[in-house]
């Protein structure tokens, strides 16, 4: 009997066996044929042309209170997302209280509504797994909803009460001040933080919107009142773009948000400050922040940048991609060949209306600081003085032109890029020009205007890191460059 059920078992075991087999066989005989051969080198591999990209269909229109709506229908998923930018910033805040608008933007949600409270606000966007936020950031304030199909008309009315009817409670005031706090007393502990804080000090100045930090002085300096007096200035239907994607009919949307926006009034003293002046503060010379317990230096070097509308923007994103990325030069040569750095970078950066900055350096142990620092210098120089090569410009522009196609991987993402074109006053085609001005950047044009926008003479150096390890020492570099340090302590209240 034992052995029958063995035989029995074994049948069944190998009957399985076979079928798998069978399914396998059916399987690889539907899948194409592979090629076998040597497998090629990333450089011999050819591509197709890239596909022309055109912009989804859109609307775009005014209400009569001036908010300009941007709406873009995408029928994939039941959901709907929004985005309002408004013309503000906290480069527009007194010099006296850094925080104020970032407080603002915060509490204009948390702080709830004249109609409903921040407990019922955020148990209704709960209930139905939608959200609604607001913030304030350098050069323009936000509020943002999502949401499914079903529940688009009451968190589209939250969404609109909240940017209409803020309450500022003094409570949720209190609190947000309470994180901000606890920020500044972290603020030392990431030495990648101070050498970015740092250095945009030592470009812009240390009292420049563009630079300066918020302080436990500056959120004392800050009530209610203030945040209230805040929103007051900016928050205007004049001052508003709206962009709404997603799964929604035109006619129905524009209806809803003529109802829920369109009796907003203007403000009747519009007002459009300057916009902060801006200078290099330092120029040339080493600053250095003392970290006894680093075994390695934070490096950035580098000086004032300039717009994305400069003329030879779309050639210096070319020397970015030459100097950048596991092809480029600085990683092949003071990451791989000398072994100098964790990381390291260059780049020529561009903001929309005021300028970046053209920043250089990275990673390296404390003993390795000088050499790092000098080889940055040197690929600097070496772009500005010699002609790139042939298979460079190609392997840069591939890079960049692949990578382009990243800037319309869905509907939301391109509309909140024309969107941004309205807010800075640039053209709404101006992502297109930049592809169809990439395509005729030849080697000339990299070297032209890295000699003329990468300016050794105007480079400041900073080091955050432990002068004791870093030998051969700063001083060790010459050219009569002063080293000054830098405290960042962080100051009490008064």
């Amino acid at each position: 009997m034992l052995s029958n059920q063995k035989k029995m078992t074994k049948s069944k075991l190998f009957l399985t066996a076979f079928l798998v087999m069978v399914m396998l066989l059916s399987i690889l005989g539907r899948m194409p044929a592979i090629a076998i051969g040597a497998a090629k080198h990333y450089t011999e591999l050819e591509f197709p042309p890239l596909l022309k990209l055109d912009l989804p269909e859109y609307t775009r229109f005014q209400l009569d209170n001036g908010i300009v709506v941007y709406l873009m229908e995408d029928r994939e998923l039941p959901l709907i997302s929004g985005r309002a930018l408004f013309r503000t910033g906290s480069r527009l805040e007194p010099e006296n209280q850094v925080g104020l608008a970032g407080l603002t933007g915060t509490v204009m949600r948390t702080g709830g509504t004249s109609q409903h409270s921040p407990e019922q606000i955020n148990q209704l966007l709960e209930q139905k797994a939608a959200a609604v936020e607001t913030g304030i950031g350098g050069t323009a304030g936000s509020a943002r909803f999502s949401c499914l199909t079903e529940d688009l008309t009451e968190v589209f009315g939250l969404f609109a009460e909240v940017i209409r009817e803020p309450a500022f409670i003094e409570e949720k005031l209190d609190f947000a001040k309470q994180q901000w706090q606890g920020g500044i007393a972290r603020r030392n502990d990431d030495p990648q933080s101070i050498a970015g804080r740092e250095f945009r000090k030592l470009i812009y100045g240390r009292e420049s919107p563009y630079a300066r930090t918020v302080e436990y002085e500056t959120l004392n300096n800050i009530s209610q009142a203030d945040l209230i007096d805040f929103y007051g200035k900016s928050f205007h239907p004049e001052n508003m773009i709206l962009g709404i994607v997603g799964d929604f009919n035109i006619k129905q949307m524009r209806s809803l948000i003529t109802e829920k926006l369109g009796d907003w009034q203007p403000s009747s003293k519009p007002v459009k400050p300057p916009l902060p002046k801006v200078t290099q503060a330092e120029v040339g010379n080493i600053f250095f922040v003392e970290q006894p317990q680093l075994t390695q230096s934070y490096i950035q070097m580098g000086h004032l940048g300039g717009k994305l509308d400069n003329p030879d923007y779309t050639a210096l994103s070319v020397v970015n991609s030459v100097m950048n990325g596991l092809g480029g030069r600085l990683f092949n040569k003071i990451r791989s060949r000398q072994g100098l750095a964790y990381s390291v970078s260059a780049y020529w950066s561009a903001n929309y209306d005021y300028p970046g900055v053209f920043v250089a350096g990275g990673q390296t142990r404390s003993d390795a600081t000088v050499p790092f620092i000098k080889s940055v210098q040197e690929e600097i120089e070496r772009i500005r003085t010699q002609p790139i090569t042939q298979e460079e410009l190609k392997q840069a522009k591939d890079a960049t032109l692949n990578s382009f196609i990243f800037n319309f991987q869905d509907p939301a993402q391109t509309l909140s890029r024309l969107m941004r074109y309205e807010y800075y006053d640039y053209p709404q085609d101006f992502i297109f020009r930049y592809r169809q001005e990439l395509e005729k950047i030849t080697a000339t044009d990299v070297q032209r205007v890295a000699q003329k926008y990468l300016q050794p003479e105007k480079m400041v150096t900073l080091v955050v890191g432990h002068q004791e390890a870093i030998q051969p020492p700063l001083s060790s570099l010459g050219n009569g460059m002063k080293i000054t340090s830098i405290d960042i302590t962080i100051p009490e209240p008064s």
